[in-house]
């Protein structure tokens, strides 16, 4: 390979990469601002429940959007 195939090469992968971490926080972000706002309002609970579950819903929409990003 010549070296400015290697070099477009290895740009085309880092922007692979910038685009999958902007996946996963988009994703992250959606799912714990859709529950926080199911939970407070909708579901009348308390702030601190409301941040605990959209806490834990963000993990794990950043989990699953992280293995989806790496198939």
């Amino acid at each position: 390979m010549s070296r400015n195939r290697i070099r477009v090469a290895a740009l085309t992968q880092e922007g692979a990469a910038m685009k999958n971490w902007r996946y996963v926080a988009l994703h992250t972000t959606a799912a714990a601002a859709f529950i926080f706002v199911l939970q407070r309002f909708a579901l009348q609970a308390t702030l601190e429940s409301s941040l605990l579950w959209a806490l834990v819903f963000g993990g794990c929409a950043a989990f699953i959007a992280t293995m989806q990003s790496n198939r």
